[in-house]
């Protein structure tokens, strides 16, 4: 019988008055189906290295603040000492961190964040050793101001995704809506995490493994040299600050982040007025669990016009939503419907945030967009820290039902402010985006 002279030359033989052709190549299964963005975006080389390093390093960002909280009080027995540290600690990050960015834009990612990782990881093991030996106060403010060198993680990774992703618009609005699913699902286990671990084993738990999983997370991140963007930027750039449109956005982070910091309290107080304040922390969850879902569903899509236009839409939804965990408490004063209506209302938290964030890197020059995305994570921290003490004064000196018209009311100024800036640029070349279409 004849052989074939290769695999790739088919073989043809006659069988009685048939002619039959064998073909010996081989076969290779074709799978027809057209990958999913997040299939896609993930296929690029080094970009699921980057993204389980910053996981980990993100992941104790939810976790810091909740267990200093429970170590300083459990300690000392006072909640007032601990909330003026925890204060202390985002005051001095709002300080620190958009100059800690900079650096970051200015001489790379692994060059600044690892050691400024390890500056805030020293300051997170003096203030645990200040606790636990019965230092004076004042050591325990400047031992947690320390940890503001803290780099964002969250911006650093996203900074990445703009680099490789250049000139893409859709795949970009993919990357940042997984960044924003991934910011709710840390702020959703975090607290969880260090509650347990505080609870379970000893108070000092908590922060000592947020402070392995940071510094861990960051030197995984940091290593993956292959996609971090080039460093430095022109002296003669414009400062983020300074960037037209730059501004406003800015005060829409303010009010957004209000919105969660008042949620958060007014829950808290809610549910410990029905005598339940151990679930307090399910029922937040929930809220992020809504916003992690739509995040990942709203990168999957391909939304219509602009995210110029979008972002007033995002914040009305955002603000009807916020209406839905106030009806429930005043109409039904059940934790459980409340419960579902922040499950509902959280679903409007992701995409008005991606939306925000696409604004901000859009704004961003192209050299400093660490710097940018943090100067936004700042507002957002001032906004949490207004919103927090709204919704305390509110609870206190009227109810904690009426405390959930803060986050209302927070929402609606966001939408104003996002109206005015449209109205008043829509007609101008100062707010459109010169960069990338959208």
């Amino acid at each position: 019988m004849p052989q074939p002279t290769s695999r790739d030359t088919p073989l043809f033989t006659v069988t009685a008055d048939t002619l039959v052709a064998v073909d010996f190549a081989p076969r290779t299964r074709r799978d027809s189906r057209p990958k999913g963005p997040y299939r896609r975006l993930f296929a690029l080389p080094g970009t699921r290295a980057f993204t389980a390093g910053n996981l980990i390093a993100r992941l104790p960002m939810g976790m810091f603040s909740v267990s200093a909280v429970v170590m300083i009080a459990g300690t000392r027995g006072s909640y007032a000492l601990a909330g003026a540290v925890t204060a202390t600690g985002l005051a001095a990050s709002a300080v620190v961190a958009p100059w800690i960015a900079r650096l970051v834009d200015r001489h790379g990612q692994a060059r600044v964040a690892l050691p400024a990782t390890v500056l805030a990881v020293l300051g997170s093991l003096s203030l645990l050793l200040c606790v636990r030996h019965g230092a004076p106060d004042w050591t325990l403010f400047a031992s947690y101001a320390a940890t503001a060198t803290t780099p964002n993680t969250g911006g650093m990774s996203r900074a990445r995704w703009a680099h490789l992703l250049k000139g893409d618009a859709e795949a970009l609005h993919t990357a940042n809506s997984f960044e924003q699913a991934a910011d709710e699902l840390c702020f959703m286990l975090g607290p969880v995490l260090a509650a347990f671990l505080c609870g379970t084993f000893f108070p000092e738990a908590g922060t000592l493994v947020g402070a392995v999983l940071l510094l861990t997370g960051v030197v995984l991140f940091t290593a993956q040299r292959s996609t971090e963007p080039p460093a430095g930027h022109r002296q003669a750039e414009r400062a983020p600050l300074r960037a037209p449109g730059m501004r406003p956005l800015l005060a829409v982070c303010l009010a957004t982040g209000a919105v969660f910091g008042s949620m958060e309290v007014v829950t808290i107080a809610f549910a410990d007025a029905q005598g339940h304040r151990t679930a307090a922390g399910a029922v937040l969850a929930l809220q992020a669990a809504g916003s992690c879902a739509a995040g990942l569903l709203y990168g999957a899509m391909r939304p219509a016009g602009s995210a110029r236009t979008r972002l007033p839409w995002c914040l009305a939804a955002m603000t009807a939503l916020m209406a839905l965990p106030l009806l429930a408490a005043a109409l039904t004063g059940s934790l459980l419907v409340l419960a579902g209506a922040l499950l509902l209302a959280g679903m409007a938290t992701a995409p008005t945030m991606v939306t925000t964030m696409t604004l901000v890197q859009r704004r961003t020059p192209a050299g400093r967009l660490n710097e940018g995305m943090t100067l936004a994570v700042t507002g957002l921290l001032g906004g949490i820290a207004c919103g927090s003490a709204a919704g305390g004064w509110t609870v206190e000196h009227l109810s904690p039902t009426a405390g959930y018209g803060v986050p209302v009311a927070a929402a609606a100024t966001a939408l104003l402010v996002s109206l005015t800036v449209l109205f008043l640029f829509g007609r101008s070349n100062r707010f459109t985006d010169s960069r990338a279409p959208h």
